[in-house]
């Protein structure tokens, strides 16, 4: 019996599937179209494990569903613009082009090894001209509909990439990609009115009902819509006013002091003739931006002399401070401390000695004796302290204090969002050139439709800190497209996120001469099911959906949600190795001594184990897919992906059982081409006659059953519960010659069996499939033959386990058909052993059936 061998195998059915096109999709299909896309990677060399398991789970989508009968758009592309490239241009002396085309091509390979069911007709990549020119078209767009706005404000500088930053890209207070402690700096940038959509984007989130319900709520808090009042505090002997946002109005009564962020205008003017409030700004300001990074700091503040009017309290003034735990991007950048009811503001008052007035008074208290120790009082109850509230519930107290501000004309209700626009400014080369012209006479000129692209210069250095095109000796020059005179062109670059939030509408009609077309985008879009990581969450779906309702405002498109479905999956972990220095090493230079434990294969010095993580270059606890597959095949390294764990969760990466799915697939290529000989020509003939034997029966029914419940678990994408399934039905599967018999029924049935093994085996094990399905007899490829069916007689469980209880506590267990009647039911109960014994003798008062689930007997 000859070997499954993946290496002459896959080779040739990818190349069958290349020349027939089978993946290629058709915008005039009539049938029902199914659009399933994983977020599509940075073209950095290599694909790694990641990347296995997030296409892999895509790729059994894509071919279940064509199986079914839908028309399917699977795609593939390159996220390729970003700095890394310059990275490389400055590292290697390599120009970004080079660099990032050379790395498609290598992940393009070993991709296509994967036997990914990809339409590759459609390749796109974000750093082409083809590209890249129409996502200029959609800024131009965005421009004239007022989406795009020119704004002077504070941003979030990485002094190591040395570019601005998102608010979404700053965790903990780092840059998302270079890790460096983000700074403050006020520069003028380009940034989309992702806030116009605000309540929109809220309120949709309702809708996306197949989302992950953490994603939908990580948006929730990220848009932070509140209700609250801005409220007007006069200056003692100023004329200018302090204005403040608060959910809180409630609380004023509480009110010790104010706060200001370290860039709050009133800040900067008093640090101008007050050095020390210039230093303290500074001090502000190296803080890291992050709310987890400004609630571990320790709340410090300088007292600017500056005293603001309490609005209710006559004469009563409050010092106004600048603070380091006030952000200007929140509110208005000014705050009012009540620091009973509120821990940071009470630290804070804590630390400068400021009065701690309660005036929301705890249920279980008397009012006169109610106080607040080192914990600020978060709890319900009703105002005191607070003269005219006093007795009022707090939502009564809020809207009697909007009432008097209002009249007074000194405050109003709003709504505010914690969601602020996107700055899409970077101050870099590779990127995406922003289309505009900055001529000193016309002010800012978009660039003519007619002459985009705006195309990246070729001869850009590197040797110099700093944007390669802002000191690029002619590219920035050139002419204004209203006046003729001399202008310059915008250096900045887009934000590469800009990339990736509508590349899934270009997929449609990649080779299209407008950005979409609006046919393609209507008949495809909302993408059905879309794949990829978690920490995505916020940033690139936020932006999409954004770039969706963009769209659809400027003609391009008619969804507002692009993403129907939503899945995210887990990382594959390694456990991570270091040698006696502490430097990291690769799983494949570790062995084990004698003796000693683990060991350097090379050197024989001993080796520790670490933590296991999430696989990473920088700790070399990565696997190489290539070398997988060279050793066992796609499809083994596909399989193992989908067997070791819920798709949602991680997945420890384990040589065992990458060995033990390579020992699988010899398996099952044993059991067919063993099986193949002695089968009737094919189960889809009409069904011999003569009366099936209980083995056939159970054969079938087992086969039925198989196919309702695997075909039930990839729509649910519960991919290693219908891994064990067919784990389970191939064993059965094996042992059936030895109770079948020889008639024509039985080998009818045996060949059903093996047919839908195969079938179903196919969307995870795509090249193993096809050369079984070859060996059964089958001249058409598996990837045109449809979906198996099932009948729903023969799929339904043919019995049930029910449990008996005595007085209340398990005695035993029934296994009896669906459906059974109380009375037969309660016979059964009664006549098992354990049940007797358990009853002792005793009179049975009552036994209660509940159909199909258990039994209690009563004595």
């Amino acid at each position: 019996m000859a070997k499954y061998d993946a290496s002459k195998t896959e080779p040739k059915w990818q190349a069958i599937w290349a020349d027939r096109q089978t993946f290629a999709a058709d915008n005039d299909d009539p049938r029902p179209k199914y659009y399933v896309l994983e977020m599509f990677p940075y073209p950095s060399g290599r694909i790694h494990m990641g990347h296995v398991r997030n296409y892999t789970l895509g790729d059994v989508v894509a071919r279940y569903k064509r199986a079914q009968g839908f028309n399917v758009l699977h795609p593939m592309g390159w996220d390729a613009f970003g700095l890394p490239a310059e990275n490389a241009a400055r590292a290697q002396g390599v120009h970004p082009a080079e660099w990032t085309y050379a790395n498609i091509d290598a992940m393009r390979g070993e991709l296509k090894r994967m036997g990914l069911s990809l339409d590759w007709d459609r390749e796109i990549a974000t750093c082409h001209p083809g590209y890249y020119q129409h996502q200029q078209r959609l800024f131009l767009d965005f421009l004239d509909a007022g989406l795009v706005r020119r704004a002077k404000s504070w941003v979030n500088w990485d002094p190591v990439d040395g570019t601005v930053l998102a608010n979404e890209q700053v965790i903990d207070g780092m840059g998302w990609r270079s890790g460096a402690a983000v700074e403050k700096r006020e520069l003028e940038q380009w940034v989309f009115a992702i806030t116009d959509f605000a309540e929109d984007l809220l309120e949709s989130l309702e809708t996306l009902d197949r989302w992950p319900d953490r994603v939908r709520l990580m948006q929730r808090n990220w848009i932070g819509r509140s209700e609250g009042m801005r409220v007007n505090f006069a200056l003692a002997g100023r004329d200018d006013l302090l204005e403040i946002y608060t959910t809180r109005q409630d609380t004023l009564f509480g009110a010790s002091f104010m706060a200001l962020a370290a860039n709050h205008p009133l800040a900067l003017s008093i640090a101008e003739k007050d050095p020390k409030a210039a230093t303290f700004i500074a001090e502000c300001q190296s803080l890291g931006t992050s709310e987890i990074a400004i609630e571990a700091a320790e709340k410090l503040g300088y007292d600017t002399g500056v005293r603001a009017l309490h609005p209710f309290i006559d004469a009563k003034e409050l010092p106004v401070y600048i603070a380091n735990f006030v952000l200007l991007e929140y509110g208005t950048g000014a705050i009012f401390g009540c620091p009973a009811h509120d821990q940071r503001d009470l630290d804070f008052a804590n630390k400068y000695g400021l009065p701690v007035v309660p005036v929301v008074g705890s249920p279980d208290q008397e009012p006169a004796a109610f106080t607040v120790g080192s914990e600020a009082y978060l709890g319900p109850g009703t105002m005191i302290n607070s003269q005219f509230l006093d007795g009022k519930s707090v939502a009564a107290a809020k809207a009697e204090v909007a009432k008097r501000l209002t009249a007074a004309g000194t405050g109003h209700l709003e709504t505010n969002y914690r969601l602020q626009d996107w700055g899409i400014s970077r101050q870099r080369y590779w990127g995406c050139p922003i289309p505009v012209v900055h001529c000193q006479d016309c002010g800012i000129v978009p660039v003519p439709a007619a002459d985009l692209p705006v195309l990246l210069p070729d001869d850009a250095t590197f040797d110099a800190p700093g944007n390669p095109l802002n000191h690029h000796p002619t590219w920035k020059h050139t002419n204004c497209p209203d006046c003729g005179k001399a202008a310059q062109r915008e250096t900045d670059t887009l934000d590469t996120f800009v990339d990736s939030s509508w590349y899934f509408a270009r997929f449609c009609s990649p080779r299209d001469k407008a950005p979409v077309d609006l046919t393609a985008v209507d008949a495809w879009l909302p993408v059905d099911q879309y794949i990829g990581g978690i920490e995505h969450a916020i940033l690139h779906l936020l932006y999409s959906r954004f770039f969706a309702r963009a769209m659809k405002a400027t003609g391009h498109l008619a969804v507002t949600e692009p993403f129907a479905g939503l899945f995210n999956q887990g990382m594959v972990l390694h456990q991570t190795f270091r040698d006696e220095a502490g430097e990291w090493l690769y799983p494949e230079q570790v062995g084990s001594g004698a003796a000693e434990g683990l060991v350097h294969k090379q050197t024989g010095r001993p080796v520790t184990a670490g933590r296991t993580e999430s696989m990473s270059k920088s700790k070399k606890n990565v696997v190489d897919p290539g070398a997988i597959i060279d050793r066992y095949g796609a499809d083994t390294a596909r399989w193992f992906m989908l067997s070791d764990s819920p798709p949602e969760r991680d997945l420890e990466w384990s040589d065992a059982g990458v060995a033990g799915a390579a020992r699988f697939v010899q398996r099952l290529w044993r059991l067919i081409e063993d099986g193949a000989e002695n089968l009737p020509p094919s189960a889809a003939g009409e069904r011999p006659g003569g009366e099936a034997t209980q083995a056939v029966v159970t054969l079938r029914a087992a086969t039925h059953r198989t196919i309702a419940k695997v075909t039930a678990d990839i729509e649910r994408l519960r991919f290693n519960v219908a891994v064990a399934k067919l784990y389970e039905f191939t064993n059965l599967v094996g042992e059936a010659p030895k109770t079948l018999g020889s008639s024509p029924l039985a080998g009818w049935a045996r060949r059903e069996a093996l047919e839908a093994l195969v079938r179903l085996v196919a969307p995870m094990m795509p090249h193993l499939a096809e050369e079984a399905w070859a060996a059964l007899g089958h001249r058409t490829p598996l990837t045109e033959t449809p979906w198996p069916d099932f009948d729903p007689e023969l799929a339904q469980e043919q019995t049930i386990t029910v449990g008996v209880q005595v007085n209340g506590k398990l005695r035993g267990t029934l296994n009896v058909a669906p459906g059974l009647g109380e009375n037969e039911i309660q016979a059964l109960a009664l006549a098992q052993e354990r049940v007797v014994l358990a009853i002792e003798g005793r009179p049975v008062r009552k036994v209660i059936v509940v159909p199909d689930r258990i039994v209690n007997v009563v004595v």
